[in-house]
């Protein structure tokens, strides 16, 4: 998606101040929020290759609107059709590569295939990121969304091509009615603590993920022009890819890691300085690995028949979190850069590793 990289900026150059650009994210999250659940629900019921298949193109509906009638109506749209597509997606994944290892009898190395199956999505972005720079440049932003929306064409192609060998749900009708599955993810969160436990965690944890949104600004803050900015997005994604690549291990020592990663999130950022980047790429390196391995106690502590509506719980639980960084990014841009409001957010984590090691 070459979209990705410079979309916060193609809104500001179209005119959106930081607080319509907040709005834009927030509208991003409700929409997940009303979605996510009913999404996970749908993917306990039906067959959840298909939802796979269909999500990548309600999201390239979305980039279409960005690049052929830029404004704020068609950037809210936008965000309407790709937090749709999030959620249709999300919760699925998991469950279907859970289940299909389960059933090969390798559930064990669920973090380290969907970490780094993560990866070398993440190093598709990276080969994105450093393209968008070029792109960008000769073709404009109309060149960037065309690229966008056709690659997702081939992700709905790559959706369907994924196996799903778990009963045919119309096979058990009885068992697999929207409220029984219902009823069944919510008992679980309910009464299990480590389930409740691991769906918290995965919520607060993705605080980095919502000021993801706002790297663009940050890098454009350091004084660079708008084709670098791209290229320093490279290094957090580099960074991100790194650390998918390394999930399923030293799971342990997830508490001193996450402090480690607030330190070089608040330095990197309030450096002032594009080499920041770098640090700031560690940062999110040891998010994403610190990520997957909440993902995977989640997986290995829930039941096959709600497992994509429990794991749904926690996206809903992620964006949450995200509609509260939006609005927190938007008051804080009042009165403070970009450099501050991330080197604050760094704070969390500091939380988060205390109460762990606890």
């Amino acid at each position: 998606m070459l979209l990705y990289p410079v979309y916060a900026v193609l809104f500001a150059e179209t005119g959106l101040s930081p607080g319509e650009i907040s709005s834009l994210f927030v509208i991003w999250s409700i929409t997940g929020i009303v979605l996510e659940v009913p999404s996970g629900l749908w993917a306990d019921v039906v067959s959840r290759r298909r939802l796979l298949a269909v999500a990548p193109l309600v999201t390239g509906a979305g980039y279409a609107l960005w690049t052929f009638v830029p404004s704020y109506p068609a950037f809210a749209a936008g965000f309407v059709l790709w937090g749709a597509g999030s959620a249709l997606r999300s919760g699925t994944l998991q469950a279907l590569v859970y289940e299909e290892l389960a059933r090969a009898g390798a559930a064990d190395g669920y973090a380290r295939l969907i970490g780094r199956s993560g990866a070398v999505g993440t190093t598709a972005v990276m080969a994105a990121t450093g393209l968008a720079a070029p792109v960008l440049a000769a073709g404009g932003y109309t060149a960037v969304g065309v690229a966008s929306v056709l690659v997702t064409l081939l992700g709905s192609a790559v959706g369907w091509s994924l196996p799903e060998t778990r009963t045919r749900p119309e096979e058990h009708a009885e068992d697999t009615s929207y409220l029984g599955v219902l009823r069944d993810g919510l008992r679980e969160v309910r009464q299990a603590p480590l389930v409740r436990r691991s769906v918290l965690l995965i919520s607060v944890i993705s605080v980095a993920d919502a000021l993801e949104e706002y790297l663009p600004l940050l890098a454009k803050a350091t004084g660079v022009t708008t084709p670098t900015v791209p290229l320093l997005e490279l290094l957090v994604t580099a960074g991100v890819a790194l650390g998918g690549w390394f999930a399923g291990r030293g799971s342990r020592v997830v508490a001193p890691a996450l402090a480690v990663a607030a330190v070089c999130l608040a330095a990197g950022a309030s450096s002032g300085r594009p080499a920041g980047f770098v640090l700031v790429a560690v940062a999110y390196g040891i998010f994403r690995w610190a990520v997957a391995a909440a993902e995977a106690r989640l997986q290995e502590q829930i039941a096959d028949r709600s497992r994509a509506t429990v794991t749904s719980m926690a996206g809903l639980g992620v964006e949450v979190v995200a509609i509260l960084v939006f609005a927190g990014y938007a008051v804080g841009s009042l009165w403070a850069g970009p450099w501050l409001i991330f080197t604050v957010a760094a704070l969390p984590y500091l939380l988060i590793a205390f109460a762990l090691r606890r």
